[in-house]
């Protein structure tokens, strides 16, 4: 479990940038892509956030925004009380230098073949992190250091994995390689972008359970992205940890994952959560909850309640103002008007379409 002082504090983020336009008017205006809108999220010490949604969502750009790879357009990201961009930028006099703060930010990412150099075995790979940010360490201390975490990882014997290229090793022990630099850093926290993804389904457990073990071990957080429910649940539930729905750019629910998976209070989660038959659906539930299964253009996202376009029990209220993110049950928070008494949704007029259960409304009273 994570402590409350916040490693990484993230509030209210905004990341747009212009889409290419792809025309043949090199004057045109280019479209705006709202990627990440209004994120507010603190990472702990010993922390695991899993952030699941669509292709689209934005969670990568979230991730990529959150350990100083992507800078914001709007908001703040503070690492342990310093703004990482006034350090990048040497504004105010940084109170933790920049280069700290990078090597204490890491990242693994979906294809560690394309993060490896073809023309270095792992040694030399591996070698060259520790060279930049620790130039005391001595070649034998430095090969010592790299063999202990390979075999660490569960690759035996270290010294034959060592000397291997790139493309004489499989993609799970490439991943696992990634996962070595990343450690080798002592990182605070780790971005796992879809970590696992590329991976065979009976290696997903088995990389994440060791990244589990790790994460414990060295004291450090995962900021956990993929597109697969299930993956996102194992990670968060057997670390403790939280699980975040992100949909067209905004954090739409964010709790300990066994209660937002038990107990999911925004609609769009409940659609992953049918998604995904092994979380245990209802088998009368055949079809998506959903009036409209396309997913709007983040380009020109809908007004109001991003999800109202699709949601089963939108109203006139859902599309004319965005809910605020309500407290569910203790860190259980969710961005929809299901979850409060707000009267101007319940008293409004249902969506052509859609249903409302003015009964439940008692549940929230």
């Amino acid at each position: 479990m994570s402590t409350d002082q916040p490693v990484l504090s993230l509030s209210d983020v905004d990341v747009h940038f212009e889409k290419d336009g792809g025309g043949l008017n090199p004057f045109a205006d280019r479209p705006t892509v709202r990627a990440v809108d209004g994120v507010s999220l603190d990472v702990g010490s010993n922390d695991v956030v899993a952030i699941v949604g669509e292709s689209g969502s934005g969670k990568t750009t979230l991730g990529k925004t959150a350990i100083g790879l992507q800078q914001p357009t709007g908001g703040t990201i503070e690492y342990r009380g310093q703004d990482i961009w006034q350090a990048k930028k040497w504004r105010s006099d940084p109170s933790i230098p920049f280069d700290e703060i990078r090597r204490s930010l890491q990242i693994i990412h979906q294809d560690p073949g394309a993060s490896l150099n073809p023309n270095r075995t792992v040694l030399s790979s591996l070698a060259a992190p520790l060279k930049r940010w620790q130039p005391e360490l001595g070649p034998e201390d430095r090969e010592a250091r790299i063999l202990h975490f390979i075999e660490r990882v569960g690759m035996s014997p270290p010294e034959d994995y060592a000397h291997r290229y790139p493309h004489q090793l499989s993609g799970g022990e490439k991943q696992r390689v990634a996962l070595v630099r990343a450690l080798l850093m002592n990182p605070d926290v780790i971005l796992a972008d879809e970590a696992v993804s590329a991976l065979d389904v009976s290696l997903r457990v088995e990389m994440m359970d060791l990244m589990l073990e790790l994460q414990s071990q060295f004291d450090t957080s995962f900021l956990f992205i993929s597109h697969d429910l299930s993956n996102a649940r194992y990670i968060a539930e057997h670390a403790g940890g939280r699980l975040g729905v992100m949909y067209l750019g905004e954090l739409v629910e964010l709790g300990p994952a066994d209660e937002v998976l038990q107990n999911p209070q925004h609609p769009y989660t409940k659609v992953l959560k049918w998604a995904t038959p092994e979380l245990g659906v209802e088998e009368e539930a055949t079809e998506p909850p959903v009036r409209d299964i396309d997913i709007p253009d983040p380009v020109n996202p809908p007004s109001g309640c991003r999800f109202h376009t699709r949601c089963p029990n939108a109203t006139e209220q859902c599309r004319t103002a965005a809910p605020r993110a309500a407290v569910v049950d203790r860190r259980h928070h969710v961005a929809c008007y299901r979850s409060t008494n707000d009267t101007a949704y319940w008293d409004s007029d249902p969506l052509d379409g859609a249903t409302l259960a003015t009964d439940e409304r008692t549940q929230n009273d």
